[in-house]
Parts: structure tokens; sequence; C-alpha cells
């Protein structure tokens, strides 16, 4: 079994999440396909057919959710070293390529969220740089070639 390491916080957002869906959305998909049911034929009924599949799509969020929960090990931020990248860990590096510097969030991938430049340990990037220290050089194989980024900082989140 893999473990999901994630913060307290992280975890309590899937939690809410993982509410949200099985106690508010189930209720009104399931509502959804009671009304379609009341409207006939069920061979030609686009609306029933429609809130099935948005059901069955709900119900494997849900599982999901509920399998990432039972394998969760809470990180404990105080453990969390600067000598070398590891998860929790944020990362100044700078593209030898490109000669721009980024700053990158390793985080769990339940915890990922671009938008936010934080990235998953378990994505190509996240795993050029777990074990780097600073002054490497992480060479990083991607779909659009490779990457070569130095270290310039590690600082905890």
């Amino acid at each position: 079994m893999e473990y999901v390491y994630i913060t307290q916080a992280g975890l309590d957002k899937l939690k809410e999440e993982l509410h949200e869906l099985k106690f508010i959305k189930r209720p009104v998909v399931s509502q959804k396909i009671a009304t379609a049911r009341e409207h006939g034929d069920l061979k030609e009924n686009a609306e029933y057919h429609a809130a099935r599949e948005e059901l069955s799509f709900l119900e494997t969020k849900i599982m999901r959710l509920q399998d990432s929960i039972a394998r969760v090990r809470i990180i404990d931020e105080d453990e969390i070293s600067t000598d070398q990248v590891s998860i929790l860990n944020t990362v100044r590096v700078k593209d030898l390529k490109r000669k721009k510097e980024y700053i990158y969030s390793l985080v769990s991938s339940e915890e990922a969220d671009v938008k936010q430049n934080k990235i998953s340990i378990s994505s190509p990037v996240g795993k050029g740089l777990l074990g780097k220290k600073v002054g490497e050089i992480a060479e990083i194989r991607v779909p659009a070639g490779l990457l070569r980024y130095e270290i310039l900082s590690i600082e905890k989140i």
C-alpha cells in the first residue's frame, strides 16, 4: 500500500471535499435521477442517462477520496529539513537554458495546485528535485525535453 503524505491542512481539505460530495452533491444528483425517472421511458430518456452518468462520476470521486484518506500519513512540519529538497519544501531554481528563476513548493499529489506553484513530489519535476542540495544541478526529463535546474535555495513551506 502506497501512503499519501500530506499536511493536516491538506487532510482537512480532503475531508471537507468528501463531506460535500457525499452529503450535498450526491443527494442533488439522486434527486435528478428520481425526477428524470418520472418522465417515462428510461431507454430514450437523455436526462435520466445524464444524471446516472453524473452519479457514477461522483461515486468514483468519492471512492478515490476515501481511499486517499485511508492511506494518509500526516507530515509533521517541524521535522522537515532544508538540507536537501523534500516534501513541504519551497525550492528556488534557475533554469540553466532559459536563464529564468522559478519557485516551486513540493507537496503530495492531493495538495498539488499549479496555479499556486505547488507541484507534486510524484510529478517529473518533483521527482527530479527530491534529494538535491543547494548548488546541485537537477536534470529532469519531461515530455518537452531535458530541463536543467540549479538549486538556488531550499526553505520550509
